[in-house]
């Protein structure tokens, strides 16, 4: 582990770390645009989770909500990244010890393996139930676990500001 905290505190000392934690700016504009991929990612997602889940937009069929949302969803989750390692880089060693920052690194693994399972399995054979108003048991779980992982993830992004 003590390669990972070197690593940590090169990235708080790099130039990219020092300008934007050093800046009066820099750091609360990224801060914005980073809420604003929560806002594109977590809506996007939570709108082809409730559909999953047989909650909402019963009316329209899987196949057309997750043309509609995943595009969304791939834009909020790429500015996310972004935003998210100009952020870490500024505070990496205070992140390296934040037990909240790696519970929400955890439940974006997460989030990301629920995805890639539901694609791989569920999402396949999409056309035998997209039309039903309540998907199979795995997209419904899928759907469940994500939306509870994306509102998870976005509570303990609040929270590490005071951990």
């Amino acid at each position: 582990m003590q390669i990972l905290y070197s690593l940590c505190r090169w990235l708080d000392s790099s130039f990219m770390g020092t300008s934007i934690h050093d800046s009066a700016w820099l750091f609360p504009v990224i801060e914005t645009l980073h809420l604003f991929g929560v806002v594109v990612l977590v809506g996007a997602a939570s709108v082809l989770d409730l559909r999953l889940m047989g909650v909402a937009f019963k009316d329209y069929t899987v196949s057309m909500v997750a043309d509609r949302f995943l595009p969304w969803i791939w834009v909020g989750f790429v500015l996310q990244v972004v935003t998210g390692i100009l952020l870490f880089s500024s505070e990496a060693t205070k992140m390296y010890s934040s037990d909240v920052f790696r519970i929400k690194m955890l439940m974006i693994a997460a989030a990301g393996i629920n995805a890639l399972v539901f694609h791989v399995l569920a999402y396949r054979s999409v056309g035998r139930w997209e039309r039903d108003p309540v998907a199979p048991l795995s997209a419904r779980f899928a759907g469940a676990f994500s939306i509870l992982l994306w509102f998870g993830i976005v509570g303990a992004g609040r929270w590490i500001a005071y951990s």
